[in-house]
């Protein structure tokens, strides 16, 4: 199994994700994912890009979605068979990170992969708004047409 998530995915406790599930002793973690600002929110300045790395606890291999790529490659989707995705998100356009989870979406049914996503309430609790995407203005922040960055 491997992991998508950011800072915010934290457990009641305020454990990190990965902490948890590779404590739990209930799953095999083979890697994880860091989107915008990092795994663990290393690079919290705006558009600096993170490089892959090893994690120094547990020995995964974290690969950057914010770096090098935006989307998973061949090599990366070949470390899991499932990947769980913990990724809260505001609805805000510019934060990218459904624009993130859309891009795995996408490369694990080309993979074949199994893809579980948590559904947190948004903690802004309000509901969709906002304007569309104009056709032709799609991009890593805003890359389908809907009402701000949901899809």
């Amino acid at each position: 199994m491997a992991l998508l998530a950011h800072p915010a995915s934290v457990t009641r406790d305020l454990r990190h994700a990965l902490d948890a599930l590779a404590s739990s002793g209930d799953v095999r973690l083979s890697a994880a994912f860091g989107p915008q600002h990092g795994l663990r929110g290393d690079k919290q300045d705006n558009m600096v890009e993170s490089p892959d790395y090893r994690d120094p606890v547990h020995g995964i291999p974290v690969f950057s979605l914010y770096g090098a790529v935006r989307r998973p490659t061949p090599a990366m989707m070949d470390t899991f068979d499932v990947l769980l995705v913990d990724l809260q998100d505001l609805g805000c356009r510019i934060y990218t990170f459904v624009t993130t989870l859309r891009y795995v979406l996408e490369a694990a049914a080309k993979a074949g992969k199994a893809v579980w996503v948590l559904d947190r309430p948004n903690p802004v609790g309000r509901p969709v708004e906002g304007l569309t995407l104009r056709a032709g203005c799609e991009s890593f922040v805003g890359a389908a047409r809907c009402p701000c960055a949901m899809v």
